[in-house]
């Protein structure tokens, strides 16, 4: 019996993934091209996507390197739910095609038939997709589509830190201005203080960008001394340097956890319910007049694609404060 046969793939006829393909896309022509740039082959109707339950989850564990577990409900009777979870499907059938050579797996674990197996993975959102990656485990929250799902992927296979060893590298640094970073300065690979902000990294990787510096000229420009690590806020052009270096892995999570407030954020595919959930709510007269979560969201996504003019908005309160 093939390893694949031995995991247990959940069995989907190609043809009917194929016309969910054609629902889903469109009339394929060469390749499938992902919002931002990605290449999708046409789906060639191999199973890919396992069921990941008691019997097998440890094998299934030690095949890959990263692995993509959907932790969903059991899909209900109606021919709209079944469709609906068999595009689910297929959206990870098409993710798995693509990165099959880069040693990333992709299952299903049904909230119901497999608790156990759940419970001791540690799922606790049904409708999430959790990515294991040797002890670290995130919880992917962004759109759920296989281009933007690939690209998450793709960044979880990089190393936690990047490292800056030129002026090329450095410019790059500088120009990430929408999101959260950090840099520090070590000896060494091997300097222990390096290894703790390594450790760090992973805490938040890919979420948040880690770089480090083993050059001195580097560092000079960035005002680092040895040991010294800075944070910097999104949009913020001035550092905030963690004090009483050398830090360990303790120190830098602490101090990430603590600053990673809620700024102004660009909102991208790979993280924007994570976006979302980190907002501040505050309470506000009229409360009943206020959208509902789901109004706000359909607004919100319908200004990223340019079908809402906020400005419109401000014009709107200027001609009321003339009332």
């Amino acid at each position: 019996m093939s390893a694949t046969g031995r995991m247990g793939p959940r069995t989907v006829p190609g043809l009917r993934l194929a016309l969910l393909l054609l629902l889903v896309l469109g009339t394929p022509k060469s390749g499938v091209q992902g919002e931002e740039g990605l290449d999708f082959p046409e789906y060639d109707g191999v199973d890919r996507v396992i069921n990941v339950n008691a019997k097998n989850y440890k094998n299934v564990f030690k095949k890959y390197e990263v692995l993509a577990l959907l932790y969903h409900e059991p899909p209900e009777d109606d021919k709209a739910s079944q469709r609906q979870f068999e595009m689910e499907e297929l959206i990870l059938e098409l993710a798995a095609q693509v990165l099959e050579d880069k040693g990333v797996g992709f299952g299903l674990v049904d909230s119901e038939k497999d608790a156990a197996v759940a419970k001791k993975l540690g799922l606790t959102e049904v409708d999430s997709v959790y990515v294991f990656k040797g002890d670290e485990v995130i919880e992917y929250d962004g759109e759920f589509s296989a281009d933007t799902i690939v690209e998450f992927l793709l960044d979880v296979l990089e190393d936690p830190v990047e490292l800056i060893e030129g002026e090329r590298e450095l410019q790059a640094f500088e120009n990430i201005e929408d999101e959260i970073k950090l840099i520090g300065y070590f000896k060494s690979k091997d300097s222990e203080h390096y290894k703790a902000f390594e450790d760090a990294a992973e805490e938040f990787h890919p979420y948040i960008p880690f770089f480090a510096t083993f050059d001195s000229k580097v560092a000079k420009k960035l005002t680092l001394k040895l040991n010294e690590i800075d944070f910097y806020e999104a949009f913020m052009e001035e550092p905030v340097t963690i004090p009483d270096k050398p830090n360990s892995e303790e120190e830098i999570v602490n101090f990430v956890e603590e600053h990673r407030r809620s700024t102004l954020r660009k909102l991208k595919p790979e993280s924007m319910y994570e976006t979302w959930a980190d907002s501040v709510w505050m309470e506000m007269d009229d409360e009943e007049d206020l959208p509902s979560a789901e109004e706000l969201e359909d607004w919100l996504e319908d200004v990223l694609e340019g079908e809402i003019n906020t400005e419109d908005d401000d014009d709107d309160d200027d001609d009321d404060d003339d009332d």
